[in-house]
Formats: structure tokens, sequence, C-alpha cells
């Protein structure tokens, strides 16, 4: 996968645009963030992601490195979250993500402490 790709992803979920991130899922992709249960599927992932962007104002991706072995693909990330109340929080993040044939992404998952971004 590109970085113009690698960014492409990114860029989709800063522009909290969770329909266009989804749509890079395969139909039956999975989606884990965090400790979370993974969602199965287009229309979950949308929906839990859609959730996630209520919960804070905006978020910023800074793409730190990235490697690519065969299908897989591991971003290393620094994530500002920018709170309701108008705070920011950044946290260290790493996103691993493998796709099909196809190019479609199977399995997405987060890796990242949000126990900073909840705090009071």
């Amino acid at each position: 996968m590109p970085t113009d790709v690698i960014s492409q992803v990114f860029a989709l979920v800063d522009h909290r645009d969770a329909d266009g991130f989804a749509a890079l899922f395969a139909p039956d992709g999975r989606f884990t963030f965090g400790n979370a249960e993974p969602v199965l599927g287009r229309p979950a992932i949308a929906e839990g992601v859609t959730g996630f962007f209520a919960s804070i104002r905006s978020l910023r991706h800074h793409i730190i490195n990235h490697w690519e072995v065969a299908a897989d693909t591991v971003v290393e990330l620094a994530v500002d979250y920018h709170r309701l109340d108008g705070r920011t929080v950044t946290v260290p993040a790493v996103s691993i993500w493998t796709r099909d044939g196809a190019g479609l992404i199977t399995d997405y998952r987060i890796f990242v402490d949000l126990a900073p971004l909840f705090a009071a």
C-alpha cells in the first residue's frame, strides 16, 4: 500500500468521514479500536466510528513511521484529540491492517490508551 493510501486512510478519519473510512473495508471486514469489542461489516464500522466522533470535537493523526509486509500495514502515529471541553490531548498509537487481494481491509486494529482523552 503506497504512502499516499496510508495518508488517505487517516485523512478520511481526520475529516470524520465514517462512511468513507468504512468503504475501505471488505464487506465482512473487522475493526477493533483499543479495548473495545471488534465490530464486523461496513455498516457496523461506520456506526462505531460515528459514535466515537460524537465524543470529541476533532482529531488529527500525525504519521511517524510505517511498515508494509505483504498484505499487512503497520503505522506508528501521534494522535491529537480535541476534546469537547476545548482541551487537546496527544497520545501515541499504532494501527495495523490487513488487505485482501482487491486491496480492501479485512482486519484493522488500533492500539491506543485513551485514558488521557477521557480523564477529567
